[in-house]
Order: structure tokens, then C-alpha cells, then sequence
């Protein structure tokens, strides 16, 4: 029986290549749009079939060499092989298609995808999944579509280097620990300054574990910070060197000098510092901020967002659930000399209970929320009536959800703005702004 031959068209939200086999939709990973290949189905659906490259009968003009030897096998990343123009294209269709479908958001109020600086290296925060496997400690990322380690004997190409080092002292010290088995995780942070590590353990020698990151403390250089996080533990708990990872966001007046942020190992930072500060600048646009507004900052985290922002508005209340980023937040505008801000530690959507309790009026509200979006939170947020909206989302999906619910409650779209914080993968953040009806 001879194999289905095909023509990948598109790429889809997930990575994979989109064709049609006898008119049904077919998804096809690491395929490239323009290639045409033989296919060997893998799964199939009521909607749609899965299917897996035999072989590349005619590769399309937009692929690319892969930098990582692991590409394919580690399910870090999926678009390696595309080149990059074609990644941004092909993110802004998928952005467009999936805010049309769900909310009737018309392309026209897309802009084009503000492209990352670099395509490879920019990576400051990194989880690595650890196991060991015929008697060989291994760290990598998980393989697609399992949770098989696809060990990266030479770190990852996504990443800082300066996290890739750390990762290759990682591999050679912790595979002498006696019980290696039960470390599961590594996580390392990048600051301007700081490189902080993590160590997820589920075994039962914590001490001797505490002991050995001591004992090798100089061995993890350029590692300037250790900490463990153990199941009986809600946070990670300090070993040796610094407790906070450091970075730069810019002022709104370029004679200023930036603002250095800070937030604690094992909080929520973006992963991409140079489109981190692209997005602040985008923020600033399309708020049009005024000095006399008072502005709410949803899911703050560590101020992130709110405190270079505060120099432009009258007043500013962040409300954030993680105990950690508020601590955070708060030093940050010690340390940076902001005044007219309140951070609030609690779940946003009690938060915004009492602060329509409390009569509290806000002009602006800038949200971030978690990749499951905000659906719980709009109603509450729409009785705040604020005139503008601020939508930071890095999932198409439930952004697009969200927008449809917002404009039931009397909002509408004005510009949405796709930023690419992830080459060589699907991901996509977005800032988007709603304006009162």
C-alpha cells in the first residue's frame, strides 16, 4: 500500500504542519509550509489525523539547518528547522485566525510581530528535568509528546551562555551525589549580575544534600546561588550565595538612568529580557499614559510592569497571589525611589471584590495573567469601569476567549500588538488594548 504523499500548507498553534489527506485536516510535526512529503498516519480522529514524516520528497525553500543536534528529539523547541521570517509570518496568521474564530477580531487590528533580537541565546530563566538512565544522570527537556528526559549533553542553544555553563557543572556534580535518583528538576536564572540555581529533590537526604551543594559551592562557578526546594516546602529555601535574581527595565525619560528589578528564585519572570522591555515600551504607546490617571496592575507579579510605570501616573495598586512577588515588588520600589505605588498580596479576583467595595476608581488596568487567562476576572473588572484595558497574554487561545467575554461587557479591541518571546517555537506573547464603549 503506498503512502499518502502531501503538501504542508501551514503551520498550526501547537508546531505541527497543517495538510489535508482526502480533504480531512492532518497535523504533521516538524514539517516546514512548502515542503512536500510521504506520510505514515499515526492517529486518527473524528476531525482531524496525526501523521509523521517518512520522508521529504520536495523540501520547502523556507528550511532551515537546526543549531541544536538534538532538534527532533528534545521537545523544547519545534520550529528550529523554519526560518525565521516564516516563524513570524506564520505566528501573526495563527494570532489573526484564532482572535477572528473566537472573537470576531479583525485582522486589520493585528500589527505585524515585533521580532525578537536574537533568535538563539536569549533564554534567562530555564527548567530542566533531570533522570538517570542506564546508570547515566541525564538533564534536558522532556521529549513531545512524553515525559522522557532528552538528555543535552551540550546545553541548549536558546539559552544564555552564561546558563548553559552552569548547566554543564550541574551535569558533572550532581551525578556524584548518592542519590542522584531523586533529584527531578534544575532550574537556573540569569540576572545582569546573578546566576541562581534550583534544585527540585523528593528523596529523604535533604541534609546530605544541603551539605554537598556547601561542600562544592566554588564547583558550580559561574553559579552565584543555590537554593532547594523539597516537597515539604512551599518555596525554595536558600543553600548558599544570592537570594535574588537582578534585571534592568528602561524609563520612560531616556536622560533617566533604567530600573533594577529584582524577584526571588522560583517566581515568575519573563524569559526573554531584551522583548521583556520591548513590551513595556509597546505598554507605553498604547496607554498614552497622562500624570493625573490612577492605574491598576493585575497579576503584578514583582512589578514587573507597575514600577517603571509609576513615574507616569498618579497612583498605582498592583494585587498579585504569590506572597514572594509581593515581597518583591515592594523592595523594588524601595530600591528604586517609587512612592505612589501600593502592592496588594492577594488573589486578583478578591482583590477586585474589595476594591469595588472600597470604591476605588481606576482610569487604566493592565493585566497579566497566567497562561489560563482571565475569564473568572472580567466581569469584576469591567464593574471597576476603567476607560482602557491592557491585555498582556502569552496564549492566543484563552486571550481570544477573553475578548469575546470583554466585549459583552462593553469593551472593544483597539490594537493588538504580537511580540515574539520564543523564536523557534509556537509561543507568542501579545499586548492588547480595549477601549470603553
Amino acid at each position: 500500500m503506498s503512502l499518502p504523499v502531501a503538501a504542508i500548507d501551514k503551520l498550526a498553534f501547537g508546531g505541527n504542519g497543517v495538510c489535508r489527506i482526502n480533504g480531512k485536516v492532518c497535523f504533521v510535526p516538524y514539517s516546514c509550509p512548502g515542503d512536500t512529503v510521504s506520510l505514515k498516519m499515526v492517529s486518527e480522529k473524528k476531525s482531524y489525523n496525526s501523521a509523521e514524516i517518512v520522508q521529504i520528497l520536495v523540501p520547502s525553500p523556507f528550511r532551515t539547518a537546526p543549531q541544536c543536534s538534538r532538534f527532533g528529539v528534545c521537545g523544547g523547541c519545534n520550529w528550529q528547522h523554519i526560518s525565521y521570517d516564516v516563524q513570524l509570518e506564520q505566528k501573526r496568521q495563527i494570532f489573526a485566525d484564532t482572535l477572528w474564530r473566537a472573537a470576531r477580531v479583525s485582522a486589520e487590528l493585528i500589527s505585524a510581530p515585533l521580532a525578537a533580537p536574537q533568535q538563539y541565546g536569549y533564554r534567562s530563566r530555564v527548567q530542566f528535568k533531570t533522570t538517570i538512565r542506564q546508570g547515566k544522570f541525564q538533564i534536558g527537556f522532556y521529549q513531545q509528546g512524553s515525559h522522557v528526559v532528552a538528555d543535552l549533553p551540550d546545553g541548549c542553544p536558546l539559552t544564555l551562555p552564561s546558563i548553559n555553563a552552569v548547566l554543564a557543572r550541574c551535569r558533572t556534580l550532581l551525578s556524584s551525589f548518592s542519590d542522584a535518583q531523586a533529584i527531578t528538576q534544575v532550574s537556573i536564572d540569569a540576572g545582569e549580575q546573578e546566576v541562581v540555581v534550583v534544585i527540585v529533590y523528593s528523596g529523604r537526604c535533604q541534609r546530605q544534600l544541603r551539605v554537598f551543594l556547601m561542600e562544592h559551592a566554588h564547583d558550580f562557578a559561574p553559579c552565584s546561588g543555590m537554593f532547594l526546594q523539597t516537597a515539604d516546602r512551599k518555596s525554595p529555601v536558600k543553600v548558599w550565595g544570592s537570594d535574588h535574581i537582578s534585571y534592568c527595565m528602561p524609563n520612560h525619560d531616556a536622560q533617566c538612568a533604567p530600573f533594577l528589578l529584582r524577584y526571588e528564585p522560583g517566581s515568575f519572570a519573563q524569559i526573554n529580557r531584551a522583548q521583556n522591555s520591548v513590551m513595556l515600551a509597546v505598554i507605553r504607546r498604547l496607554a498614552g499614559f497622562l500624570p493625573t490617571e490612577n492605574l491598576l496592575d493585575l497579576y503584578c507579579g514583582n512589578g514587573n510592569f507597575s514600577i517603571p510605570l509609576a513615574a507616569q501616573v498618579a497612583s498605582l495598586v498592583g494585587i498579585e497571589g504569590s506572597e514572594a512577588s509581593i515581597r518583591s515588588a515592594r523592595a523594588n520600589c524601595d530600591e528604586n525611589g517609587v512612592k505612589n505605588a501600593e502592592f496588594i498580596c492577594r488573589d486578583v479576583l478578591s482583590g477586585l471584590r474589595q476594591l469595588r467595595a472600597d470604591g476605588r476608581v481606576f482610569d487604566t488596568i493592565l493585566l497579566d495573567p497566567p497562561r489560563a487567562g482571565a475569564a473568572d476576572c472580567i466581569k469584576n473588572i469591567a464593574e471597576l469601569n476603567p476607560h482602557k484595558l491592557l491585555y498582556v497574554s502569552c496564549d492566543p487561545g484563552t486571550l481570544a476567549r477573553d475578548c469575546a467575554l470583554l466585549s459583552v461587557s462593553g469593551f472593544r479591541v483597539a490594537e493588538s500588538v504580537p511580540l515574539d518571546m520564543f523564536p523557534q517555537t509556537y509561543h507568542l506573547e501579545s499586548v492588547t488594548l480595549f477601549i470603553k464603549q
